[in-house]
């Protein structure tokens, strides 16, 4: 396994993507075992793709591209303005706020980000936000599309995993809105200081939050709507994935009535996209969950924390502090592909919830997304407002700390994660 190791490392090191990293490090531990057959290899990577659960991804990645292209997003943006311009650092908050919304339609927090930057960076820019403090609001506040429902990160772990997907959904709601909520105090105390005044002195009449709030409530509707499906029993998750998809035309279609041919192909188009990349990392990273598996890694594992320690919670603080660092050098969705088939078997071992575990592995996957040196959230969105690393950073320590004060919430309180599942479900 340590030439597995540095192998992957080595390549990531030259600049070869990921997925093809993943694989050709994989494929050398199995140069290593001549008693396994070189055909292993190939079978695995066909193999991992085999699962029904993993349907659900196509379908919510499709869904949430058919949102984006029926004028939904506009109309976030419109009922953000409306419900925050009384506030200080007002358009920050618009970004909160359209973050929280948007969970149930990117499901991506590098979207959602990148999304952000394009339509309302120039704008603050304009009005005398600096470009750090802009580039860092977007990034941290795109980290509430993670918790939100779809988010890709949970049913990726569901999937892996094998846990309930509803659940999960349900378990993020909450802790996506305490995100909010601290990305929002950040904002109003960091905005106050830099003099960004609010863009009105009230806050706006009923009629027009109920207004723009109607035209929005198609989009407010989706996670709602998944949890309730999937609580029903009516549709596992990969059919909850396809009824989203055909909401989603039909919002186009009869509610906004924006959908066009053009529009569905480029949503198409840029789902093919999205889910070939997903899938060749799961095809790939098979052969590296083979390998740990044969070398019993996860069992190695579990003896060695429960070792350190016979407290649960002190095991899981330490597999958190992991995964922050771990997040400063890979993408969070490779994380979650390459670790949850090991920590869910560890997590299973010491009797930790695996729906608490879940939620709070995707967030702090997540918080790498804004870290140097392999931030992608991080340096899309500088990229997109010409802004340096170093002002992002200077800036954006604040929603740092508040993301590690929600993790650390709901660390120590579980149940801030499990009751709505526990509500709903049983």
């Amino acid at each position: 396994m340590t030439l597995v190791l540095v192998a992957f490392l080595v390549l990531l090191l030259l600049g070869m993507p990921v997925a093809f990293a993943i694989g050709i490090a994989g494929f050398l531990f199995f140069l290593q075992q001549p008693h396994l057959p070189l055909t292993m290899p190939v079978q695995l990577v066909l193999s991992e793709t085999q699962s029904f659960s993993l349907l659900a991804i196509p379908m919510f990645v499709f869904a949430g591209n058919l949102m984006n292209a029926t004028g939904v997003t506009k109309r976030l943006v419109e009922f953000a303005r409306v419900v925050a311009g009384h506030m200080w650092g007002w358009l920050g908050q618009v970004s909160v706020i359209l973050s929280t919304l948007m969970g149930g339609v990117t499901g991506s927090a590098i979207a959602d980000s990148a999304m952000q930057a394009r339509i309302m960076g120039p704008e603050m820019i304009r009005r005398g936000y600096s470009r750090g403090w802009a580039a860092a609001n977007f990034a941290f506040s795109a980290l509430i599309t993670i918790a939100i429902p779809p988010g890709i990160g949970l049913v990726l772990y569901g999937s892996i995993g094998q846990v309930s997907i509803g659940r999960l959904f349900a378990g993020g709601l909450v802790p996506g809105l305490l995100m909010a909520l601290a990305y929002g105090i950040v904002v109003s105390i960091t905005a106050r200081r830099r003099g960004y005044r609010p863009e009105r002195e009230r806050p706006a009449p009923v009629r027009d939050i109920a207004r723009t709030g109607v035209a929005t409530i198609w989009a407010i509707m989706f996670p709602i709507l998944l949890i309730v499906t999937l609580r029903s029993g009516l549709l596992v998750p990969s059919e909850a994935g396809a009824v989203a998809c055909l909401y989603a035309v039909l919002v186009g279609l009869l509610a906004y009535r924006e959908l066009d041919w053009e529009r569905f192909k480029q949503a198409a188009q840029s789902s093919i996209l999205d889910t070939g990349m997903i899938m060749l990392l799961i095809a790939m990273s098979g052969l590296v969950s083979y390998a740990m598996k044969w070398e019993m890694i996860p069992q190695t594992l579990t003896q060695t924390l429960i070792g350190l320690s016979s407290n649960p919670l002190v095991i899981l603080f330490i597999i958190l502090v992991f995964l922050l660092f771990l997040g400063t050098v890979l993408d969070s969705t490779v994380i979650i592909l390459l670790l949850s088939a090991i920590l869910v078997p560890v997590m299973k071992g010491i009797g930790v919830d695996l729906v608490h575990f879940g939620v709070l592995f995707v967030i702090t996957c997540a918080v790498g997304l804004n870290t140097p040196p392999v931030g992608l959230s991080m340096y899309g969105v500088c990229s997109i407002l010409d802004c340096s690393v170093g002002d992002f950073a200077r800036e954006g320590w604040p929603f740092f700390v508040a993301a590690l004060c929600v993790i650390a919430l709901l660390f120590l309180f579980p149940q801030v994660v499990l009751w709505l599942p526990n509500l709903i479900f049983g």
